[in-house]
């Protein structure tokens, strides 16, 4: 199966996560093996998917992440000497176009931005008319801020005017945009145009069923895509810059998908443009996106607005997101009032959230009400089957009546009919409990069975964690066996722990293959666990490179260890940058930390430029900390900025301070310094503070 630019699939709001579930299921499934699937992700799409998220944060990619875990393979942007050789004996056999790419290539060796056409549509760019230019700018920043790739043709041609300067404006003819789209749309010789127009196909529906807020907002007028290298030129060449204000106004104006319009409202937050921010959340949420009102009222309870954050939530609740019921529970739990906070989390679970299940659990068994809890756990399923969801139409009149009632003081858990099934009391047969979770085999439903196993371990209950993650393991979340292994290995069953962790890594969780490998060191077996490693690189599990690496310098080869360091930051870990860069400051090769630290800033390992001040200011080079935080700040790098800042302002230098703060922000970082209270109305798109509003 192939995924040309597969963030348009696991990337997708709506569907992603199922996607990446159904292509994991497809690679492990061993009725259907053997299976490829081979995609391409750009670096950032694959820095995003794979994060973790913060504390208190929707872990949007859980899936994808799993999906990618240890199958992730960073692709060189040249050709070596001996690929350069093997596409010249190719040339050489009669493949014209590749013999005209190396008359260009050869040097550098950037063959296949080339066959893209890359220096060609770059050309183009650079040597536009200023108004070609200012579509172009303006679709790299539509994109760049989390756009999909088909651009309405009124947002682009509205947006451009910021882009042009006051006398390329005046110049303007009446039919320059007609002009400037026939330009764009000429092919370079790699047969790309830099923006071409495109066509979105429709949607074939039965007779009655009406179209849906997402297919009604495609009937937007002509789209336009531009060429995907000039995007991602865009990406690196425009990342400090804030659109102009022509671009916000036309966003809001003409868009109408509620992702694109969400996506912008996160981006405009992000650069500490909030009456932009405010003013895109609401046409998202009028434009029917699930979590634009959920998005308000989180900003308006930052600012002390509760009341306000409220409101918008019980919207929210009436339109069917369980979401905003988990919300308002968590509202009412910080602001102190219980009863209500638990009637939101019992709703919040009787339509399907497993938080809110698992935070009813918590408290029963924080309060010592153990068989509260496990009542609590046999009423969400009815006689063994799980309850379906209600329809879409069911769940919003009973979400809407909800929100229109009073509160509900006070519980009754008898009434929460969770779609989870979970065991009996540890002292009930096995069998019996298995009966109760045989039909839950979703993901949310294991989930809570392994938080639970987790929660009886920590209460001292073994037994019963464990048969918690077999029947987790039961029902194909394989993962359990990993929780299960880890178990073994605390309580001192080593053999049954590797068979675990064996299991496990046959079931695809490679990562396992790491854990093999550190109990056979532990055990004195460093050619078994050097082996594993290696089993672990070579299945795409690169983070083993780290382990090997370091099994190297434990052992006094320094060398071998930078190469396997080199290695594993070439497949994109920016950690093994971090310790290149520790190893050149430790051996005295300023320069070359300062490189491996600059590499590892663009990466975004935010952290790296602190490690190398705090070595140098621990060596006593205070003068040598601040250079390099002065260049650091000059090149462009946020964390620098912000630390370079706060010196000025101690300083004195209120100006310079903010000039850096706002630069901060232009690259879509000011949640550095949002919270300082500093421009509490946000800035203008041309960085001056916005006015009450």
């Amino acid at each position: 199966m192939w995924l040309n630019e597969a963030h348009h699939y696991l990337g997708d709001p709506r569907a992603g996560e199922q996607v990446a579930a159904a292509l994991h299921s497809l690679l492990t499934h061993p009725d259907r093996q053997p299976t490829l699937i081979l995609g391409t992700l750009w670096p950032e799409y694959a820095d995003r998917y794979t994060a973790l998220p913060a504390p208190g944060e929707t872990d949007q990619h859980s899936r994808v992440r799993e999906l990618l875990a240890g199958r992730t393979v960073t692709i060189p942007d040249t050709f070596d000497q001996n690929a350069l050789r093997t596409a010249a004996a190719l040339a050489s056999q009669g493949d014209l176009l590749l013999a005209d790419t190396l008359t260009r290539t050869r040097v550098d060796g950037r063959v296949t931005q080339d066959l893209a056409g890359a220096p060609a549509l770059l050309h183009r760019y650079e040597h536009a008319s200023p108004a070609a230019r200012a579509l172009l700018e303006a679709a790299m920043d539509a994109r760049r801020l989390g756009l999909g790739i088909r651009l309405p043709q009124a947002f682009l041609t509205e947006a451009a005017a910021d882009y042009l300067s006051s006398k390329d404006y005046d110049e303007l003819t009446d039919d320059w945009a007609e002009a400037a789209y026939a330009d764009l749309a000429r092919p370079v010789h790699g047969k790309q145009a830099p923006l071409r127009r495109t066509m979105l196909r429709p949607k074939r529906r039965p007779p009655r069923k009406a179209a849906s807020s997402t297919e009604r907002a495609a009937n937007t007028g002509p789209l336009f895509q531009i060429a995907d290298y000039l995007e991602q030129h865009g990406r690196t060449s425009r990342k400090h810059l804030c659109p102009p204000l022509s671009f916000w106004a036309a966003a809001h104006e003409h868009l109408t998908h509620p992702s694109d319009l969400r996506n912008l409202a996160s981006a405009a937050h992000n650069r500490h443009r909030l009456e932009w921010a405010d003013a895109l959340l609401h046409r998202a949420a009028h434009a029917g996106h699930p979590n634009a009102l959920i998005d308000l009222a989180h900003i308006r309870e930052r600012d002390g607005n509760r009341e306000d954050a409220e409101t918008l939530l019980r919207r929210a609740a009436e339109a069917g997101h369980i979401t905003a019921l988990f919300s308002l529970g968590q509202m009412h739990e910080a602001a102190g009032d219980w009863p209500s906070a638990e009637s939101f989390y019992q709703r919040a679970a009787d339509n399907g959230s497993a938080n809110a299940l698992m935070i009813l659990i918590r408290v029963r068994e924080a309060a010592g009400d153990q068989e509260a809890a496990e009542t609590l756990l046999r009423r969400a399923t009815d006689g063994g089957r799980v309850k379906s969801p209600a329809s879409p139409a069911k769940q919003r009149d009973r979400n809407r009546e909800g929100a229109q009632t009073p509160i509900r003081q006070g519980t009754d858990t008898g009434r929460i009919k969770s779609p989870v099934s979970l065991a009996k009391q540890r002292d009930r047969n096995r069998e019996g409990a298995r009966a109760l979770i045989q039909h839950a085999t979703d993901a949310s439903t294991t989930s809570v069975l392994i938080d639970l196993a987790r929660m009886r371990e920590a209460a001292g209950n073994r037994q019963a964690a464990e048969t918690l993650l077999h029947q987790a393991t039961d029902a194909g979340h394989t993962s359990a066996l990993i929780d299960l292994a880890r178990m073994q290995e605390k309580y001192g069953d080593r053999k049954a722990a590797e068979t675990l962790f064996q299991r496990a890594a046959d079931a695809g969780h490679t990562s396992t293959l790491v854990d093999l490998a550190r109990m056979q060191e532990s055990a004195g077996n460093r050619q078994a666990a050097e082996t594993l490693l290696h089993q672990a690189t070579d299945a795409g599990h690169t983070s083993a490179l780290i382990d090997l690496a370091r099994m190297q310098e434990k052992y006094g080869d320094r060398k071998a260890a930078e190469t396997l360091f080199q290695r594993a930051a070439d497949a994109g870990h920016t950690s093994a940058l971090v310790i290149l860069m520790q190893m050149r400051e430790e051996d005295g090769d300023r320069e070359g930390a300062e490189t491996f630290y600059q590499r590892a800033a663009d990466a975004g390992h935010s952290n790296a430029l602190v490690i190398l001040m705090q070595m140098r200011e621990k060596n006593g080079d205070k003068e040598g900390a601040r250079t390099l935080l002065n260049n650091a700040a000059e090149i462009g790098h946020t964390n620098a900025m912000v630390k370079l800042a706060r010196r000025l302002e101690r300083d004195g230098d209120v100006e310079g301070a903010e000039t850096l703060l706002r630069q901060t922000a232009d690259f879509g970082d000011a949640r550095q310094f949002s919270r300082s209270g500093r421009w509490p109305y946000g800035l203008d798109p041309d960085g001056t503070p916005t006015p009450p509003w």
